[in-house]
């Protein structure tokens, strides 16, 4: 029997195509039956998820939160990362979604060490447990639904345990979705766009609820929505290996060279300013000469913002990550535009490999796409659509989403007086945390009313205070209460004007995604009902906030801890199959992310075809403690470097051995006349890092200044 899913599927298929038949004279022609690959192409998915799990008081004595973090073990040896916190009462607690029937121990532990008492036991009952077949349903929702309308149904679950609900729905259009929980009653409804078959997931304690997954035919006009695709064949970039000079070639319409500047780091962590030149017509070259091989980090601002896209992923060498999570997409052409002119964006796929890359723009309008080679990995998507009005804008790469598709952009009108109206000067620096901000508004004649709002770096969104100052000019006021990139949205009756939202700078932004780096065993390969975790370093990379998403057949226990190099993600899947974790500090991915981590085992719960966890952090600065950090590292010629000693032929416990590297000849220290003392001290007493006798003449040479 075919899955109500793929039934939908079908079903939505051969209502858009004619019968075709491959018999003559009731006879098969040759090759028929034929084979045929039917893909989603199209199809949208929207999901929504409301916690619903126990709370549990515990005796710790601990004065911060912080740096605790909490996991519990159930019967069957099932570890899972669970939320503690501090209760209104001053007590600590922990929220759990209880899986099994018994004795649990609730670990806790203050960086890396229990806590006294720890582990807690908790008894879990049976009539805790989240039982999704006791979950009964009402209303015809899942019956029937109409476009244009909120289609309701009602889950009742004050008999069924504890346990969340995921809801999702598929189909020709993105549903908007609402629940509402009222003392385990569930109120869910659905809004569909366009008419078909869509087919609705209800899970209740990451398992489905009788009936599920649910196919429904949705009646109604639709929503005259227009689609345009365009595929483009991509190859594989070539490789670029040490000592050849690599370059990354992109455009950024509308930026002017003075602000441009660009920085690589090696996979050892050294950064050195790039060579970036101008090209003309807006188009940039990148350009540096690796001296080792791995993953290298472009990083490009302007006016010390980083571009969309960067920081860029750079491989050196012999590169086997491939796939659509590695393509990014990024341009003013994703986030705005304006109708019957031309909407542009960068598409990176040189991490990518080969592959089909497909584009894709909806809404009111017909959109005619282009795609253009700038250099091998990078192309340049150009788009005009003839309405103003919301557009989705979906890219694929072998008939996968690429990371954050689809992007919804909004088309200004092409007339009107929205597009009259100007922002005046915004200072390139110097506005302050808790100062206010003031700027004017030149009307040049539009009439209308004006309304703005500031979204911060934290994602707080704030009113700005619009006043008319004459009749053809206005004051906008904020106060920024955080450091770092605000985005301030102007719209004039009800419309954003040209280049809304502008972006500007408060104070210091040293939130660096380039510095932010992540590693560990949760981001390798990993085994279903076995807690993993993994490290995001931020030392050097300034506060910001922390974004960590996964998506995967299941969804995950996970939590976020504060360390010492930066923040522990904990988390345990629940279901085989392929996770894609997702990094973004103050909304940039950083290097590598997504991730993409093989999970095998036995399935916990219910998979399903897509579902989402997600943490965020507000982090604060961290800075590296181990002095040998401040080291200078060096880049030297390897065939000029000797060794020699006991040290390298046998070594003997307890007892000191020693080598010696002779770097005299493959590198001129100069670097190290800028290190403090203390630091050359230091180096000195690892006795092989380098030669003593240059240390000696270094430290010489500085005490006679």
């Amino acid at each position: 029997m075919m899955k109500p899913k793929l039934v939908a599927k079908y079903l939505d298929l051969i209502s858009k195509t004619e019968p075709k038949w491959h018999r003559a004279g009731n006879q098969h022609i040759k090759g028929s039956p034929f084979t045929t690959k039917v893909t989603a192409e199209g199809r949208k998915r929207s999901q929504i998820t409301i916690g619903h799990s126990s709370e549990v008081s515990l005796d710790v004595h601990e004065k911060d939160v912080k740096c605790l973090n909490a996991s519990i073990v159930a019967p069957s040896g099932l570890e899972e990362p669970c939320f503690i916190k501090k209760r209104q009462d001053g007590s600590f607690g922990i929220s759990f979604t209880p899986r099994e029937e018994g004795e649990h121990l609730v670990h806790v532990k203050k960086l890396g060490n229990n806590v006294a008492g720890s582990p807690f036991k908790i008894n879990v009952l049976a009539k805790d447990i989240g039982n999704a077949s006791k979950v009964k349903v009402t209303g015809n929702g899942l019956k029937e639904g109409k476009t244009q309308t909120e289609n309701q149904f009602i889950l009742h679950t004050s008999d069924a345990g504890f346990g969340g609900i995921n809801f999702s729905v598929e189909g020709r259009s993105a549903a908007e979705l609402k629940c509402e929980d009222k003392d385990g009653v569930i109120i869910c409804s659905y809004k569909p766009a366009e008419p078909g078959y869509y087919v609705i997931n209800v899970k209740f304690a990451d398992h489905h609820i009788p009936g599920s997954p649910f196919t429904v035919k949705v009646t109604g006009p639709g929503s005259n929505i227009i689609r345009e695709t365009i595929k483009k064949k991509i190859d594989q970039a070539p490789t670029v290996d040490i000592g050849q000079e690599a370059s990354l070639i992109f455009r950024l319409p509308g930026t002017n060279a003075f602000d441009m500047a660009a920085k690589v780091t090696n996979p050892t962590g050294v950064t050195d300013d790039a060579v970036i030149t101008d090209m003309e017509d807006c188009l940039y070259g990148v350009y540096f000469t690796p001296k080792e091989p791995g993953i290298h980090t472009i990083s490009v601002r302007c006016k010390d913002i980083h571009i969309p896209g960067s920081p860029f992923q750079f491989t050196v060498g012999t590169n086997t990550n491939f796939g659509a999570h590695k393509v990014h997409a990024g341009g003013l052409g994703l986030e705005r535009g304006g109708a019957n002119e031309p909407s542009e964006f960068n598409l990176y796929t040189r991490e990518a490999g080969p592959g089909i890359l497909g584009i894709s723009v909806e809404g009111k309008s017909r959109a005619e796409i282009n795609v253009k080679d700038v250099s091998p990995g990078m192309y340049s998507v150009i788009y005009k659509v003839s309405e103003p009005g919301e557009y989705r804008v979906g890219i694929k790469f072998n008939d996968e989403p690429i990371p954050d598709s689809p992007f919804k952009v909004y088309m200004l009108p092409e007339v009107g007086d929205a597009r009259k109206i100007e922002l005046g000067h915004i200072p390139d620096a110097g506005l302050q945390v808790n100062k206010p901000i003031a700027f004017t508004i030149q009307m040049n004649g539009a009439k209308g009313l004006i309304d703005g709002k500031v979204v911060s770096p934290s994602g707080t969104e704030d009113d700005c205070f619009v006043s008319p100052i004459d009749e053809d000019s206005w004051a906008l006021r904020f106060i920024p209460h955080e450091n770092g990139i605000h985005q301030i949205h102007l719209r004039h009756n009800g419309t954003h004007i040209p280049q809304s939202p502008f972006r500007i700078v408060i104070g210091h932004d040293d939130a660096d995604p380039a510095a932010v780096q992540a590693s560990g065993n949760g981001l390798k390969e990993i085994k279903s009902g076995v807690k993993t975790d993994f490290l995001i370093n931020t030392c050097n990379a300034g506060a910001g906030q922390l974004a960590v998403t996964i998506d995967g057949p299941s969804k995950v226990s996970m939590d976020c801890t504060e360390v010492a190099e930066g923040y522990k993600v904990r988390y345990t899947p629940l279901a085989p199959g392929d996770y894609f974790i997702t990094v973004k500090y103050n909304g940039y991915h950083i290097v590598g992310s997504p991730f993409k981590v093989p999970c095998t085992g036995t399935a916990v719960a219910e998979p399903g075809s897509h579902e989402t966890s997600s943490v965020v952090v507000e982090t604060v600065t961290k800075q590296s403690k181990h002095k040998g950090d401040q080291l200078p590292r060096f880049r030297s010629n390897p065939a000029k470097i000797t060794s020699k000693g006991p040290g390298l032929k046998k070594a003997i416990t307890h007892k000191m051995n020693s080598f010696q590297i002779n770097c005299q000849d493959a590198e001129d220290f100069s670097e190290l006349h800028s290190m403090p003392s203390d630091v050359i001290d230091f180096a000195q007493s690892l006795h092989s890092v380098i030669d003593r006798k240059t240390l000696e003449d270094i430290k010489k040479e500085k005490s006679k200044h």
